[in-house]
């Protein structure tokens, strides 16, 4: 795709394809990406092994990971990279999460298994917040991986099935499929054994429903973000000819 104009109502962006990006100058990109690797790690270091119960009115108690509360919000960061500056970038976050989240683990583990000094007596409670069982960490970044390579490419594909239009299609969708693929492997390799086989299944279904529909009540929030992301980049990027291997790192 060549440079077009897009409609007259957003005369400061140029709508261009993925691949003439390359070498541009980006004002915030790379806030972006520092903002995406901060909410996943917190949200794997803090809130990944706990299953959280609260009491719904006519529902009755509902059971849910509590990390459902911040970890969509990387899906959302997401769908802004994907949209503003295209697969390849979006891709290259999406590594750059996984690195930091490996780092994150490993200064985890160095940090819990250092012998505490004399008197200290925050050992056990460290490492019950930040020791993170193998299991769990290989299941949460595997499932984080993958459902992530797979939002991105959904939402690049729809939006140049869509012209560029109908952009809550675009959020939910990949939102339907990313996070499906992120509870499928995350649930299962973590705590089947560990948790009933019951409890596994209901938080999954559960995690899997709140993540749709948190993503769907944030989309205005997404629309201005998006919109704000393009006015100050001034571009509209498509994905047109892009190569779409989750396996490349550079852009």
């Amino acid at each position: 795709m060549s440079a077009v104009d897009v409609p007259a109502e957003t005369p400061a962006i140029t709508a261009i394809d993925a691949d003439a990006l390359k070498g541009r100058p980006l004002r915030h990109y790379d806030v972006a990406m520092a903002a995406f690797a901060v909410i996943l790690i917190c949200s794997n270091l803090i809130g990944a092994a706990k299953p959280a119960q609260v009491e719904v009115p006519l529902i009755g108690a509902v059971t849910f990971g509590a990390g459902i509360l911040f970890f969509p919000l990387s899906y959302v960061l997401g769908d802004v990279l994907t949209e503003v500056y295209g697969f390849a970038r979006a891709r290259r976050v999406v590594w750059v999460g996984f690195a930091a989240s490996l780092f994150a683990a490993g200064m985890s583990w160095f940090i819990v298994t250092l012998p505490p000094a004399e008197g200290y007596e925050g050992q056990a409670a460290l490492a019950a917040v930040f020791g993170q069982v193998p299991r769990i960490f290989l299941a949460s970044i595997l499932a984080f991986w993958a459902g992530e390579m797979a939002n991105a490419f959904v939402m690049a594909r729809m939006k140049v099935w869509t012209g560029g239009r109908y952009l809550w299609t675009r959020t939910i969708g990949s939102t339907v499929v990313g996070q499906g693929v992120d509870s499928l492997i995350f649930y299962p390799l973590a705590f089947w054994g560990v948790w009933e086989p019951s409890l596994v299944i209901s938080v999954l279904l559960t995690n899997y429903a709140l993540k749709v529909l948190w993503e769907a009540a944030l989309t205005p929030v997404t629309y201005k973000v998006v919109a704000w992301f393009k006015r100050q980049e001034g571009l509209d990027v498509y994905d047109t000819d892009t190569n779409f291997t989750p396996f490349k790192t550079s852009i």
